[in-house]
Formats: structure tokens, sequence, C-alpha cells
């Protein structure tokens, strides 16, 4: 589980400051390529916050999102910013959570026309649950008087292209209304962003704020009286859910080391209890009178078995793969992963046991739709982890 801040990127300087001003104590944090970072807090909580800023278009934010995730292991991902309606039901203001991200220009061109062929990334379903239940608790908005009514949350799907679409009757305009008809927003970095938290096993959120309707009145004193307007609806949202996503994160954790004293003091008791009229054998690392010392195996031997037990697991993905339970995309990203965390492993440091531990973690984000391969990623993880 990841100890690590909360993501939060975004494309435009303009989205940026918008969630800037809502952390404080702030300090810039320099990736090794040069990606500046800011780390912050948001006020009055102990939520810590990594902004960045990826500019325009899915590839960089591709980029600069895994860049991020490498650097951080955060609890999220949160991309947030400004983007169009392409239907009525989103106002100008209102915030929309993305369900499910279409990367809408996959396709192929046909003599009798252009035929989508869409990539879809869904939100992770706790990410989901909690954004309607703060939705519903609707205590994240800004009071703004004189600007009429409150902005709504909205769910639902998000297209993402690789162009600004600002037309309502442009031959692009009117395809992307036909073939993703329920999409309510349209905007640059949805699917990149999705794609490194699908590869990388970290959730994502995509919260973007309705600036225009994507019918030609971009650049006009409407939009650049909406757009701030718009991004500071989203700022304000993926701060508050930043703060939830921080304090689920911290119940979590702390939830786990008194699960694991009951256990130990559950199964201190078993053995006493056995022990008091009975012959006990046990593998133990050495007998004092009545007394039992349990010594853990050396690191070298965890480290090799942990060796071993990865080696089987390529073997295992490979039978998911002819099963059909993991896509082919999935498990050459997998076996990717299963390689570095096999070099990590066999260098038998403290370091590069935690990089195993990261990058296994990882890999069970990948092969999440198969709950054999979780769970027998889990002890795995948990003796990298206890190497490290």
């Amino acid at each position: 589980m990841s100890n690590g801040p909360v993501v939060v990127l975004t494309a435009l300087n303009l989205e940026y400051q918008a969630v800037r001003q809502r952390l404080t104590a702030t300090q810039l944090h320099r990736h090794e390529r040069g990606t500046r970072f800011e780390l912050g807090t948001v006020p009055g909580t102990s939520c810590r916050v990594a902004l960045g800023l990826t500019s325009k278009g899915n590839h960089s934010a591709a980029v600069i999102a895994e860049r991020a995730i490498q650097e951080f292991s955060p609890v999220a991902l949160v991309f947030v910013g400004v983007a169009g309606a392409l239907w009525e039901a989103a106002r100008l203001g209102d915030v929309v959570i993305a369900t499910h991200v279409y990367a809408y220009h996959g396709g192929t061109s046909e003599d009798d026309g252009l035929k989508g062929r869409p990539r879809v990334w869904e939100a992770p379903h706790g990410i989901s649950q909690l954004a309607s239940h703060l939705a519903r608790v609707n205590d994240w908005a800004d009071p703004t008087p004189g600007n009429g009514d409150a902005p709504q949350v909205r769910f639902g799907a998000i297209a993402a292209g690789e162009v600004v679409q600002n037309s309502r009757i442009s031959a692009e305009a009117r395809w992307i209304r036909q073939h993703y008809n329920d999409a309510l927003a349209i905007e640059m970095e949805a699917a990149g962003v999705a794609q490194a938290g699908h590869l990388n096993g970290a959730p994502v959120a995509i919260i973007r704020g309705i600036s225009d309707r994507a019918d030609g009145t971009k650049s006009s004193a409407e939009d650049r009286n909406w757009q701030p307007r718009a991004a500071a609806n989203a700022a304000a949202f993926a701060t508050r859910l930043a703060v939830e996503l921080h304090r689920e994160q911290q119940e979590e954790t702390s939830a786990f080391p008194a699960e694991r004293d009951r256990s130990d003091d559950q199964f201190d008791r078993r053995v006493s209890y056995t022990a008091h009229n009975s012959t006990v054998g046990i593998m133990a690392g050495s007998v004092t009178g009545s007394s039992v010392h349990m010594n853990a195996a050396p690191a070298a031997t965890r480290s090799t078995d942990l060796i071993t037990e990865l080696n089987s697991f390529r073997a295992e993905l490979g039978r998911h793969l002819a099963e059909g339970a993991l896509d082919k995309d999935s498990y050459r990203e997998a076996l990717t992963d299963l390689d570095s965390a096999l070099r990590t492993a066999a260098k038998n440091t403290p370091d590069a046991s935690k990089r195993t531990a990261m990058t296994l973690r990882r890999l069970r984000g990948l092969v999440a739709e198969c709950p054999a391969l979780v769970t027998e990623l889990a002890p795995m993880i948990a003796t990298a982890g206890g190497l490290a």
C-alpha cells in the first residue's frame, strides 16, 4: 500500500494555478530528467499533494503521468482541468467526473467511411464510489455570490483526442457526436493519463470543469470568463477528493498493525495451549527450557525463494494468457515488470528490495482482473517489503 502523496496533474498554467492556490507550504521537487513538481499540503489537513504540469496532449500527459507515478508511488493520480461540453446536459462551470475515457482517434479508414476503434479505460470503482459520495455531500464548491447557480457534479464518459475541438458542424465534430454520443465532455489528455495509470497499477481520476461547448466560441469573451471559473471548480472538487483519498489510505494503513498484532496473539495462544500437555514438533531457531525462539530465514535465503517464486509466476502469466483471462497488452507489460523485479531481487540489497516491492505492486495493478494472480503476488510483495 502506498504511503505517497496524491499526484495532481494539469495541462495548462491556468489549471495549475487553480490547484496551487489550494495548497500551502509548497516546495520544489525536481525530477532527475528536469520535470518540476511542487509538493504541498491541503490547508487544515495532513494530505500531501504533488502538483505537476504536463502541457497539452495525450502523449506528453502520459509521459509525465508515468514519471510522477514512478517518482512518488502515489495514493492516486488526479488529472484536473477544463474541457468542452458535447451536449447541453453539462452546463458551463459544471464539473464532469470521468466514469470512463475514450481515446476516440483510434479507427480504420474504409471506402464507406471512418470506423471507430477506440480504446476505453474505466475509472477505478473505489474512486467512482468516493466521488459519488462527495457529490452527494456537496460541500466541495466555493461560495460564488453573483455567479449564478452553484456548479453541479456530473458523471459520464470523457472523449480524449489529439486536436482541439471547436466546432459543432465540422465532419469530425459530427462523427464524434454520432459514435461517442454518451460522452459528456471532450479534451486532449485523459487517454494518456488513463493509459499510464493502467500500465503502472495506479488509480486515476479525471476531473474536468466545463469552460465551453466545443462550438466555435473558444477564445471568445465568454470563454475567457468561464475558463478560470471552470478550472477553479475542477480544482475545488479535486482537492476535496484528494483529502478523502488520503484519509482512507491513512485509515487502512493504521488498521494493518492492529490486525497483525491480533494474528500474532492468536498464534501465541494456540502454541501455548497445544504445548501445555503435549509433545510439539516445531521448526525453531533455538529451544531454552520451555521457551521456543523463532528465527526468520536468512535474508539471502528469502531472496532466493522470492526469485524462485517470481520465475514460477511467469508460467502462471502464460497460462492466464492462453486461457484468455489476460489480454496481450497486459501480458507484455506484466512480463516487463516481472523481468525488472527479477533483476532488482537478484541484487539482494535493501534499496533494490524496495524497488522490487514497488514493481510488484505495479504488476499487481496490471493483473487486477485476475484474482488468482493477485493472490499469488501478495506474499511475494510482502517478502520483498520485508527485505527492504
